[in-house]
């Protein structure tokens, strides 16, 4: 695949992954702000947003900023979180963030990469989505769906997801970095799947070199 073919593809499947209904793009209503927005992904880390969706709403409906978020005890809050992977660990994070947020931020999410990964349990990955989510700044977060996928097309050619996103960063035009990490994701969880991916109802397989494919339906 050519850089220069990447808004055609896009095109193809967000809407071939629409049609089959990704869990990634019936989770808009969990994260409507910033702070809400940061919280969701650093939940969701290691873990399906399915499973995190109900337990952050259940969570948001009781704080949704950083001084509700603290009045929850420890304890309580590791209980609200149960089901999310390393729950007692991002319950530790969440306290660690919100205070983080309050004596350095003005209880403001903040709107820098620098300063996002400054806070406890925000890698690179979620501070790339928070600031394309809530900023609208032109940022690729890159997780394994991402990663995988820009692979296989041929897109890039990287070993880490951190080269991943320097590579899609200068070969991805601007005005589809907003959108290229939903899309990936939506298009690993229903089509071009890890393990076995379904090229024969692929609408982009003539765009990729379908390169690691070992196996695929």
């Amino acid at each position: 695949m050519k850089p220069s073919e990447t808004g055609a593809v896009l095109r193809i499947m967000e809407q071939e992954a629409g049609r089959r209904k990704a869990p990634v793009f019936r989770l808009e209503g969990a994260k409507t702000t910033p702070f809400k927005t940061l919280v969701f992904t650093m939940l969701s880390a290691r873990t399906k947003d399915t499973t995190t969706d109900p337990i952050a709403r259940r969570l948001f409906a009781r704080a949704n900023n950083p001084e509700a978020m603290l009045r929850i005890h420890q304890k309580k809050l590791e209980k609200m979180l149960y089901g999310i992977g390393f729950y007692r660990t991002k319950a530790k994070y969440l306290h660690g963030i919100c205070r983080i947020l309050l004596e350095r931020f003005n209880g403001k999410v903040p709107a820098t990469l620098e300063e996002l990964i400054s806070l406890p349990g925000v890698g690179r990955k979620t501070a790339n989505i928070v600031l394309n989510v809530a900023f609208g700044r032109p940022a690729i977060a890159v997780d394994t769906h991402v990663h995988r996928i820009s692979n296989r097309l041929g897109l890039v050619k990287t070993k880490t997801p951190e080269k991943t996103e320097e590579a899609l960063q200068r070969v991805v035009p601007d005005r589809y970095k907003a959108r290229f990490n939903k899309i990936l994701v939506a298009y690993g969880q229903t089509i071009c799947q890890p393990v076995s991916p379904w090229c024969s109802q692929c609408k982009v397989k003539s765009y990729c070199s379908r390169i690691g494919v070992k196996r695929s339906r």
